[in-house]
């Protein structure tokens, strides 16, 4: 709804320098520790990564795909972060039954693309907006895993308030760099841009972050299972999108690709001295937060 009044870089770019500035006064009036010098622009680079590829990706290919169908492209996230954490030093390396899943999960997103690949050709809306969805997960993904082994002292709500605006800001730039359509203001668009802003990224990405830093990021992305069953539900409800017996057993194929990559990775998160150490999948300590801070 929100791209019916925005633009793709204006509508990333008011959603997030509007939630930035919103979490960073708010950290600001508790005291919260805002991190500085290295940590800072560390911390802002992987919000642009996260978030501007990520969510970049998104915004431009739901001009050219149903939202349901893109959500479904997206349910292959998870492959990229084991992907990422293999390459990774101390990471879980690939082995028989994860490689078996991710091929499990590439039949569901073949059988999702292949037929409309085929009567569309190479330059067709629907691969054009997977392959360009697949870059968005690649961003997402290797985005996370940086951040998550990033040593910090921010609260990650404090971290992923920075990652927002920081994104804002880049997006502000490239907007205003690159000529864009004329925002056409209306009711709903303003109305949708809210939403995004608070429950989007407010409260959605805080919680992402929040939780990337505490859990291993195979469980984190146990909210791939949710988000396509909500998009497809909703596309339907308000735009009457499409979704047929070929994508309900195609997004059935990748949530159990999704399932058996999960079930055969191993998780080492572990406590000590009063602090919260977070491991990635069988690898080294990556991350110390104190409770007290």
């Amino acid at each position: 709804m929100a791209l019916e009044s925005f633009a793709p870089m204006q509508l990333v770019a008011i959603r997030y320098v509007a939630s930035g500035l919103i979490l960073l006064a708010a950290a600001r009036a508790r005291g919260a520790h805002l991190p500085s010098g290295r940590e800072l622009w560390f911390t802002a680079l992987y919000g642009v990564i996260i978030l501007g590829i990520g969510n970049g990706c998104l915004s431009f290919a739901e001009k050219i795909i149903p939202s349901g169908l893109a959500a479904l492209f997206i349910t292959t996230s998870p492959f990229w972060m084991i992907g990422f954490e293999a390459l990774l030093p101390g990471g879980e390396r690939l082995h028989g039954p994860t490689i078996a899943g991710m091929l499990v999960g590439l039949l569901g997103t073949l059988l999702l693309v292949a037929p409309s690949a085929m009567h569309q050709g190479f330059g067709g809306p629907i691969l054009t907006g997977f392959l360009l969805l697949q870059l968005g997960c690649c961003g997402w993904s290797a985005g996370s895993i940086a951040q998550r082994r990033q040593e910090t002292r921010a609260h990650p709500v404090v971290s992923g308030a920075i990652q927002q605006l920081a994104t804002g800001v880049a997006f502000t730039a490239a907007s205003l760099a690159i000529k864009q359509p004329a925002i056409h203001w209306s009711g709903k668009g303003i109305a949708a841009i809210a939403y995004l802003v608070v429950f989007g990224s407010i409260v959605g990405y805080s919680a992402y972050i929040y939780t990337l830093d505490k859990l291993p990021v195979s469980i984190v992305s146990i909210y791939n299972y949710i988000n396509p069953l909500v998009a497809v539900f909703l596309g339907w409800l308000f735009y009457r999108e499409a979704f047929g017996v070929r994508e309900l057993c195609a997004m059935a194929v990748i949530f159990v690709g999704v399932a058996m990559v999960k079930r055969f990775s191993r998780h080492a998160p572990s406590t000590q001295d009063g602090n919260l150490k977070v491991a990635a999948p069988g690898s080294q300590l990556v991350h110390s937060y104190n409770r007290e801070e």
